[in-house]
């Protein structure tokens, strides 16, 4: 990443609550094309949540904690706070001064822009203004939000906007919290009720949502030049798996994530 900062546009995009066993599955089975061709090997990396929930988890990846490789380390990081004895920090490692990422990025020169998606990014009160306040710019409207059916569409139309006011000498670092994925979900499969609720099934259905407008997101971020992206979840949920439900616990179901970085060319197409 050292070689990367400085030259490339950076996207990291969190599918905020994507279960790893669903991904996979998705993928293996072709029913997420437009992000399975991008993932080495047609398949996700299998990786351990920095948290286990929204707020936890983004805290420790915007300091450079992304989430963690499976097998035994240490694991150099793409990104880290400059600190005595970090075992993590590598040759190849962007070190940044500052407390997080985004500010770590806006001394090198970059724009940093966060598209909120959960509560955690929706500036609505103190708490939810953490998050977004990391950065120069952000942004959060309720159609961005767990409740709209729509939700993902819209960030994209505002990625696109963001990506077309920035000035071409300008490097940017887009963040995107994608809220498809969270509760509520139910209203991705067509024909599904309130009353049915959300699933396994619906989960899976809102991530096949997602993958048919992310094309655009990777278009409109490579549209200025080569652009390094990351996209992860940032932890699982349960549905029922062993009698649990929902996340902020210590099940595998919500430690274990779909994880992968890649490069996207410069006029990269929506399709």
């Amino acid at each position: 990443m050292s070689g990367v900062v400085g030259s490339h546009d950076l996207l990291f995009v969190t599918l905020d609550t994507l279960r790893h066993d669903v991904a996979q599955e998705l993928a293996a089975a072709g029913r997420i094309p437009h992000l399975a061709r991008h993932l080495p090997g047609g398949a996700w990396e299998t990786r351990h949540a920095p948290g286990s929930f929204t707020y936890a988890s983004h805290q420790a990846m915007f300091a450079g904690f992304l989430p963690t490789p499976v097998g035994p380390g240490p694991h150099p990081r793409l990104f880290a706070a400059r600190f005595a004895g970090s075992e993590s920090t590598a040759s190849g490692t962007f070190v940044f001064d500052t407390p997080d990422l985004p500010s770590g990025l806006a001394s090198v020169g970059y724009r940093t822009v966060c598209i909120g998606g959960v509560g955690f990014f929706n500036k609505q009160g103190a708490l939810g203004s953490v998050l977004p306040g990391l950065f120069q710019e952000s942004h959060w409207e309720p159609e961005f939000g767990v409740a709209s059916p729509t939700s993902f569409e819209a960030q994209v139309a505002r990625a696109e906007r963001v990506v077309s006011s920035l000035a071409p000498e300008h490097r940017l670092f887009l963040f995107v919290n994608v809220s498809a994925l969270h509760q509520p979900n139910w209203f991705h499969t067509p024909g599904a009720t309130p009353e049915a609720g959300d699933s396994r099934a619906t989960h899976a259905a809102a991530l096949e949502y997602v993958d048919a407008h992310i094309g655009r997101l990777f278009a409109a971020a490579s549209s200025r030049r080569r652009c390094f992206a990351i996209v992860c979840s940032d932890h699982g949920t349960a549905y029922g798996d062993d009698g649990y439900t929902g996340h902020r616990i210590g099940h595998e179901s919500v430690w274990t994530v779909p994880y992968a970085h890649f490069f996207l060319e410069p006029g990269a197409t929506a399709s």
